[in-house]
């Protein structure tokens, strides 16, 4: 009894450390977050309930809450898709069997690993209007560069470049599934005559869809929450013009001491991120194939060709 004691509490020890650490530092936070977005919570002073006050406030009195949320999925729309484009392309790249290709992995995969600090004083050096690196390589070529970071019609679009820099994680996600892919689905392919663009269509697209949409989940959500980068380069201007609206809560926390505002801003931004990954993973019947799903339909045809 001991022994199959041992043996069924042994699995719990091991996860432990881990259940503690969510228990503190994720689910803890987040209960306390939701519980202080009911207050006047201010840093330092008196709390009041306010009930559904701050969610009040957001919608009726503070204009730039809609304002900054319209930038963030403005970003988000053009981040999303170029991100998702970016990676699949790199992966497709590394997965070739070249000479010295494990170096060109490295070198595509270390921008995921510089911080955000360090990735936004390279970039806002290279993206100077007087002195940065792009305009002169456009200067070359008789091109005027825009003024990137103090432009309001290009402020969001020097952010996305940026963020998109750090493709890394991303493309070795891709990496990894397309290396699954059996070579022999492609050396039929090719027997039939189906050229390298049919058979990323018609096989490596369909195959890598699960992936992809692990991946369309996981650039929305950081596409809405991104903070550090727009901090750095622009602090939310130029004229707010990159005011996203992680920034907007991140101020009303920190900057204007408003903890019970915040935490109502970060929920806000949560149902939104809630109610796009539903309809992502709605949509996904359409889109998304499954192996065994792929396993089943082709038994299914094998079947009707015996008939």
């Amino acid at each position: 009894m001991k022994k199959f004691k041992w043996k069924t509490v042994t699995p719990y020890l091991f996860i432990l450390p881990w259940i503690i650490g969510f228990l503190v530092f994720t689910l803890g936070p987040l209960i306390f977050s939701l519980c202080i977005s009911f207050f006047d919570w201010p840093v330092v002073g008196e709390r009041t309930f306010v009930g559904l006050g701050n969610y009040i406030e957001m919608f009726t009195q503070d204009k730039q809450v809609i304002k900054s949320l319209t930038i963030s999925i403005k970003y988000a729309a053009i981040f999303v898709p170029l991100n998702i484009c970016i990676a699949l392309f790199l992966a497709m790249l590394i997965s070739q069997p070249l000479k010295g290709i494990k170096v060109y992995r490295t070198i595509f995969y270390i921008p995921a690993v510089v911080s955000g600090v360090a990735t936004s004083v390279i970039w806002s050096w290279v993206l100077n209007s007087d002195y940065g690196v792009l305009n002169y390589l456009l200067s070359l070529i008789g091109i005027e560069g825009p003024k990137w970071l103090v432009d309001p019609a290009w402020a969001i679009l020097a952010v996305v470049i940026v963020s998109a820099f750090g493709v890394g994680t991303m493309m070795l996600v891709f990496y990894t599934n397309i290396k699954g892919i059996s070579a022999e689905l492609y050396e039929a392919a090719a027997l039939d005559g189906a050229g390298p663009v049919r058979q990323f269509f018609s096989i490596t697209l369909p195959i890598i869809t699960p992936t992809l949409l692990f991946n369309l989940i996981t650039s929305i959500i950081s596409s809405f929450q991104q903070v550090t980068l727009v901090m750095l380069l622009t602090g939310g201007g130029p004229m707010k013009s990159t005011y996203f609206y992680g920034l907007m809560t991140y101020n009303n926390a920190f900057r204007h001491h408003k903890l019970g505002y915040a935490s109502a801003n970060a929920w806000v931004m949560f149902i939104i991120i809630l109610c796009l990954t539903a309809l992502v993973f709605k949509s996904s019947s359409m889109w998304v194939f499954y192996e065994n799903e792929m396993n089943s339909g082709s038994k299914k045809k094998k079947k009707r060709r015996k008939k």
